[in-house]
Parts: structure tokens; C-alpha cells; sequence
């Protein structure tokens, strides 16, 4: 019995020796201390790092320096960049670029300038230390972010400019971080600027120009292979890392420059998204904020005055200077106070992008602890004051935001409803992915896949082999965390069960794939048609994708004259819209100057900034003049109309059969805009 007891009790002697006790104790860790944190109302990057100096060898010593621990530190370390990057919303920042530039510069000079003095001669380190505090000053993490969003006030012109201010401050730092460094290898003279320069032009090029069409062709050659996806992109992460060290640069700038190199191939609602974060949030970038806290020790900030003073002064530096910075964009752009309260809150909180930065300084010998908790004392501080502020200035805008749409696109988003027949099944996952992008993530209503068959003494069996072959399909889209349900229907003609179940659904679009065959088009389009457009007065898509939906760059869309007159204007319109914004892509827009007038009311009116290259056109006798600048990655869309409608006219029967005769190759939606 004593061995026995003796063998249990060397388990647990300190520090763990066990993996698996490790392992365990850390997802505990992981699981309780973010439930405890929302409680208590505070952000849960603190919990984690306070569990981690409690466990730390500087706290209770459960785990001491653990090989295991360093390495899930590392992986999160780089994972927390390639996040910033991946999420980063290029439309937005390309809309308030001017404004975000201003704030970025504003955000990151105002503290570097303040800090460096103060590091130096106040508190007396070092040039190169002091030069890498003082950056940390300029970084800030949208750690604060969701309290806007939960508030509803993320389309206030303050937010995006935040966000996109994020960008430049955080580049900015990994460049002058990557400058600190080559300078602590060495004198910094005129070989080490040209090796840099030489460095950061061959990186660039591989990371921005390579890199993204080797992605373009894996997600295309290997497209129903989903893991693999996820597999790919983690691999893109760490090679980007490992390059971006032979550079002579730092591995989180390499993980931060292979986010942004697949940003567009990553939908922001996709499946391959959620993955990414999922599996980062829950399991790497913990792991990281713990491994930070188990370096932390506490009796260096009490263990004497001169501690004292770093954490406080520094702390101070941090939180002033990111106020002035608001405050000067304030006065620039004429901002309210609100607004300005509301800048502070979301660009005062050090979180991720610090401790990147510091732990790299860290290791390298240019901090020491002192420096390093008194980084930890600013991350807990700013926190709490970024919550507070955000959470105040949110709300204060929220009551006093005016937000008056247009009647005429206004509609009650909780009763979108989508529907979406399949009759190939190997292509069903093309119209699920196009609906799980435009679907409006308030509507509480689930995306509807219908399978009709005919009714025949083998429907049943039907019904049940359709269903087992759609498990795959549904499968993908609960990883992108949209409901998804199955129904299937018998009917003697398809067409009419789909009408059937559009009605009981009350459903405002449906998406359906384009026919493979010519003959099978032309009776999509032909006057007195036995099918879904007869029967049906819904908005209809008609997709047809030769590529993986995510690499499109571009929508080249083309309207008849007044389109804005049907009654369906504003859906298909709100939701290209919404398709672009994911994909990060621009819209060609090829119609009447009054459609393209109507189009813009509603693209103000939803706040959404996707960049719209107006042409005016009318001539359909010359259609195909349109598609003299088609580019391989751009997705034709195609606006038609049902006979009798308002912006109906004869060339519109012929095109969809010339669309998939000249440009087979080419990915491309129909759309049929609900009729009165």
C-alpha cells in the first residue's frame, strides 16, 4: 500500500514533472479562470496572466521552466500576430486610410516621443532599452473592441479609424523593433541598413506577391479538402516566422506579414476563420498569457523604490500618451468628446502586441525583469482603464447616435430567411458557402438546404440518401457557427416544391447553383419555363463558382436600367455588398447613373465602405464591351429580371447561355430580384 501511495505522491511533487499533468493543469486553467474573470467583469487576458504567476516559479512553482510550456508560449506568440493580421479589415482601413494614417502616426510618435525621455534620463536605461519601451508605449491591442460592438457602435467613423490606426502603430513598432535588434547583434552602420533593406524587399516580395497565389491555387486544387485549409495557413505561419528570422528580422513580424498576405483568402464569416480562432483563443494564445505571468515575479516591483518607480512612471507615460493622442485626433477631425473617450478606450489597452514585443526584448537581454514587470503593471492597468472608458463612451454614443435608414431599404433583419435547393449534391457546399458570406449574423433564423425529389415509390429512400449525403456540407458550415438545417420535400415537380417551401419558410432569398447544361439554361430563362422563377416571385441567385468563393478579388457587376424601381433592389444590393466586405473585394459597377445612385444610398446607409468603380452603361446591343477588363479572379454578377418586371428587356433571355459560353471558366451569380 505504501508504494503505492508513495508512487502517487511522486506525481505530484513541485514542480510537475508530467506532461500530462501539466497538460491538464493548464486547460483547467484555461477553462475556469475566464469564467471566474467575466464575473468579476474583468478581461480575461488578466486572469490568465495572474493564474500564470501563481503557478510560476516565481509563485507556487507548480510547473517551473517547462520545455512544454516554452514551446505552446511560442506557438501562441506567433499565433496572436497572425490574428492581428488575417482579421485586420482592409476595406475599412482602405476607406479611412487618410484619417487612420493620422491617428497611426498621432498614436505611436506621441508615446515614443514622451516615453524615450523619460526612460532615458528619468529613469536612466539604456538608448536601446529605453527605444523599445517607448515603442511598447506606441502599440495597443483591440482588446476593447467587442464592448463596442456590443453596444452597436462599431459604424461610428472613431471605431475604423482605431482599427485601422492599429496597423500603422503596430508596424511601425515591428520595424523599429526589428532596427533594436539588428542593433544589439552589431554596430549598426551603412552594411546593416543595406542588408536590412535587402532583407525587407525579398521578404516582402515572397510574403505579398508568392505567397498569396500559391495560396490561390492549393485552396482551388485541393478545395474539398477543408482541414487541409487550416493546415495550410498554420504552415504559411510558422515558414513566415522561420524566413522572416533568416532576414535578420523577428519571427512575430513574419507571422504578422503572413496574415496579411492571406487576409483575403480568409473570409471574415468562413469556416476556415472560425477555425483559425477557435483553435487560437482557445487553446495557443492561452497558453502564451500564461507562460508570460509565469515570468513575472512579483517582488521585483516591491522589492525597492527604484521598481516602484518603473512600474508607475511607465504606467503613467503609457496612459497619457495614448490620451493626447486622442485628443489631437479629436481636434483634427472635430470629433466629439464621446468619440474621443471612445478612441482612448479602444487604443489604450497593451495587450497582445506588447507582450510580442517586449518578450522578444526579453530574450534578448535589452529588458531586464524590472523593466519586463513593470511592462506586466501596464497591461493590467490599461486594461481596466480601457474597459471602463470604452464601455462609457460606447454607451454615451449609443444614446445619442442618430440612426435614421431609408425607409425603403429598411426591413426586420430577424426574419431574413434563406433557402437553399440542392439538387447536385457534390456541389451543394458552392450555394451553402455563398449564403453562410451574405447571411446577416443578426437574423436568428437558420439557413434552409432543401432536397426535393420526385415522388416515386423510391422517395423515401431518396430522402434519406440525400440527406446522409449533405452531412458533409452541414458539417462545414457549423465550423463557421451558422445554424444550418436539412428539410426535404417530395414533389412531382421540383420547381414547385421549392416555390412550396419558400412560402411555408416566408423566405426573402434563394440560392440555387447554375445548370452545368446549355439546354438546361436555356430552360432557366425561357418565357413560360416550368421552374423555380415561375413559380416563385422570391429573389433568386444563380451561382456558378469555377474557383473557391474566397479567392475572388473583384465582383464586376452589371444592372439594366431601372433595377432600383424592383422590389428586390435593396436585398441584392445589401447583399453583394455584404459578399464584398468578406472578401475583401472591390465592386465594378457597370449600369445607370441612377441605379448607381441608389446603390450608394444604401451602401451610406449600412455603413459599409467597399470600394465602388462606377461606369455608365445602357447600351446592351454591345454588351460584351464590358468584359474587355475581366480579370481571372473576379466574379461576374449579372442583374436580370423576370418578364413584365420594371427592368426587364429582351437581351436579358439570351446572356446567362452567352455568360456560360464565353466565360465558362469564369465564376459567376444570376440575379433574378424579387417581383411585386
Amino acid at each position: 500500500m505504501q508504494p503505492t501511495i508513495d508512487l502517487l505522491l511522486s506525481h505530484f511533487q513541485l514542480p510537475l514533472r508530467s506532461p500530462i499533468l501539466v497538460f491538464s493543469l493548464i486547460l483547467f486553467i484555461i477553462l475556469l479562470v475566464p469564467i471566474l474573470m467575466e464575473r468579476l467583469r474583468i478581461p480575461g487576458i488578466i486572469g490568465l496572466i495572474v493564474a500564470g504567476i501563481l503557478i510560476g516559479p516565481n509563485g507556487f512553482n507548480l510547473l517551473g521552466t517547462s520545455l512544454f510550456v516554452n514551446v505552446f508560449s511560442t506557438i501562441g506568440l506567433l499565433y496572436i500576430m497572425f490574428l492581428a493580421g488575417a482579421e485586420l479589415n482592409l476595406i475599412e482601413f482602405a476607406a479611412n486610410r487618410n484619417k487612420s494614417f493620422v491617428f497611426g502616426f498621432l498614436t505611436f510618435a506621441i508615446p515614443l516621443g514622451i516615453g524615450f525621455p523619460v526612460c532615458h534620463y528619468l529613469l536612466g536605461f539604456d538608448v536601446q532599452a529605453s527605444l523599445l519601451v517607448a515603442s511598447i508605449f506606441g502599440t495597443h491591442t483591440l482588446v476593447t473592441y467587442p464592448i463596442a460592438g456590443r453596444h452597436g457602435v462599431t459604424k461610428d467613423v472613431s471605431v475604423p479609424i482605431t482599427v485601422g490606426g492599429t496597423i500603422i502603430t503596430d508596424t511601425a513598432v515591428l520595424v523599429l523593433l526589428a532596427v533594436l535588434m539588428g542593433g544589439n547583434k552589431g554596430t549598426i552602420n551603412g552594411e546593416f541598413w543595406t542588408r536590412l533593406g535587402i532583407s525587407l524587399a525579398l521578404f516582402s516580395a515572397f510574403m505579398f506577391l508568392l505567397v498569396p497565389r500559391i495560396a490561390n491555387w492549393f485552396f482551388q486544387k485541393f478545395e474539398k479538402q477543408k482541414y487541409a485549409h487550416y493546415i495550410f495557413i498554420l504552415a504559411v505561419m510558422f515558414f513566415s516566422a522561420f524566413l522572416a528570422e533568416i532576414a535578420g528580422l523577428e519571427g512575430i513580424i513574419g507571422a504578422f506579414a503572413a496574415g496579411l498576405a492571406l487576409n483575403k483568402l480568409i473570409p471574415n464569416s468562413s469556416a476556415l476563420m472560425n477555425r483559425t480562432e477557435f483553435v487560437g483563443n482557445s487553446l495557443f494564445i492561452p497558453f502564451f498569457l500564461i507562460s508570460v505571468g509565469m515570468i513575472v515575479d512579483v517582488r521585483v516591483i516591491f522589492g525597492g523604490f527604484s521598481a516602484i518607480l518603473i512600474a508607475i512612471a511607465i504606467t503613467l507615460v503609457a496612459v497619457v500618451g495614448k490620451y493626447l493622442a486622442a485628443w489631437l485626433t479629436q481636434l483634427v477631425f472635430r470629433f466629439s468628446r464621446a468619440q474621443r473617450q471612445l478612441i482612448f478606450g479602444l487604443s489604450s489597452a497593451h495587450a497582445a502586441a506588447t507582450l510580442a514585443v517586449v518578450m522578444v526584448g526579453y530574450r534578448a537581454g535589452i529588458v531586464d525583469d524590472a523593466i519586463l514587470n513593470g511592462i506586466i503593471v501596464i497591461i493590467l492597468a490599461s486594461c481596466i482603464i480601457a474597459s471602463f472608458v470604452t464601455e462609457r463612451a460606447a454607451a454615451e454614443i449609443a444614446r445619442t447616435l442618430e440612426q435614421q435608414p431609408d425607409p425603403a431599404v429598411s426591413r426586420e433583419l430577424d426574419m431574413e430567411q434563406i433557402l437553399v435547393p440542392v439538387s447536385d449534391v457534390s456541389r451543394a457546399d458552392q450555394a451553402l458557402q455563398l449564403a453562410i458570406l451574405i447571411k446577416d449574423r443578426k437574423s436568428t433564423h437558420p439557413i434552409v438546404v432543401l432536397n426535393v425529389v420526385s415522388n416515386s415509390e423510391r422517395a423515401e429512400a431518396e430522402v434519406a440518401t440525400a440527406r446522409k449525403a449533405l452531412e458533409s456540407v452541414i458539417s462545414e458550415a457549423s465550423a463557421a457557427e451558422v445554424d444550418v438545417r436539412v428539410k426535404a420535400t417530395i414533389a412531382v415537380n421540383p420547381a414547385r416544391g421549392i416555390a412550396r417551401m419558400a412560402k411555408e419558410t416566408a423566405t426573402d432569398l434563394i440560392i440555387l447553383n447554375l445548370p452545368r447544361s446549355d439546354a438546361a439554361i436555356h430552360t432557366l430563362v425561357k418565357e413560360g419555363y416550368e421552374s423555380t422563377l415561375h413559380h416563385s416571385d422570391k429573389t433568386v441567385f444563380v451561382c456558378d463558382f469555377e474557383q473557391p468563393i474566397g479567392n475572388h478579388d473583384g465582383l464586376l457587376v452589371i444592372a439594366p436600367p431601372h433595377a432600383e424601381q424592383e422590389e428586390g433592389f435593396p436585398i441584392w444590393v445589401e447583399k453583394l455588398l455584404r459578399l464584398a466586405t468578406e472578401l475583401s473585394a472591390s465592386i465594378r459597377l457597370f449600369c445607370t447613373p441612377a441605379t448607381h445612385e441608389a446603390l450608394t444610398l444604401i451602401a451610406k446607409a449600412e455603413g459599409i465602405k467597399t470600394e465602388i468603380a462606377f461606369t455608365a452603361f445602357d447600351d446592351w446591343e454591345d454588351f460584351f464591351i464590358v468584359f474587355r477588363s475581366l480579370r481571372d479572379s473576379e466574379l461576374i454578377v449579372l442583374v436580370s429580371a423576370r418578364k413584365h418586371a420594371a427592368s426587364f428587356n429582351p437581351y436579358l433571355l439570351h446572356l446567362p447561355v452567352k455568360l456560360e459560353k464565353h466565360f465558362r471558366s469564369s465564376s459567376k451569380i444570376l440575379i433574378y430580384p424579387q417581383d411585386s
